[in-house]
């Protein structure tokens, strides 16, 4: 059984600035240490992807996948895995909280690989992915880079 792993912080710039960051894949290789390559696939109605190809390299995990994209409202989107080589499940959510002057975001990721690996090793995977993503994702938002 899958469990997921989450994490939040404040970012200093409104939700709409975050989530302007979050929904430019193109540019996921510029702010995010394991995306090497984002290509979006298809997008819905209002322009916003709804499949993207991502290229990874988190260390343990090396891989060529595809997700889909549910966007709820204009501070929450999550994704699910269509398709990988090494995976079996990729859901996560990024969740936007307006807080005081900035934005909380909260990031949850469950992780499942096709070969055999222990619980703990997984969870740390998914912890370090959470951790270089948001700290890269507040970086990218407070330096004004859209």
């Amino acid at each position: 059984m899958a469990e997921h792993t989450s994490s939040s912080i404040t970012i200093e710039a409104p939700p709409a600035d975050v989530m302007g960051v979050i929904a430019d894949f193109a540019r996921y290789p510029d702010w995010t240490g394991e995306v090497k390559e984002a290509e979006v696939l298809a997008t819905d109605a209002q322009g916003r992807a709804e499949q993207v190809r991502l290229v990874m390299d988190a260390g343990a995990i090396k891989d060529d996948q595809t997700l889909a994209y549910t966007w709820n409202g204009e501070h929450e989107v999550s994704w699910t895995l269509v398709k990988s080589q090494m995976l079996r499940a990729l859901d996560g959510t990024y969740l936007l909280r307006p807080s005081g002057s900035g934005t909380e975001v909260t990031y949850r990721l469950t992780v499942d690989v096709k070969i055999p690996m222990l619980g703990m090793i997984k969870r740390k995977a998914e912890k370090v992915i959470i951790d270089r993503a948001l700290a890269g994702l507040k970086k990218r938002v407070e330096s004004g880079a859209r």
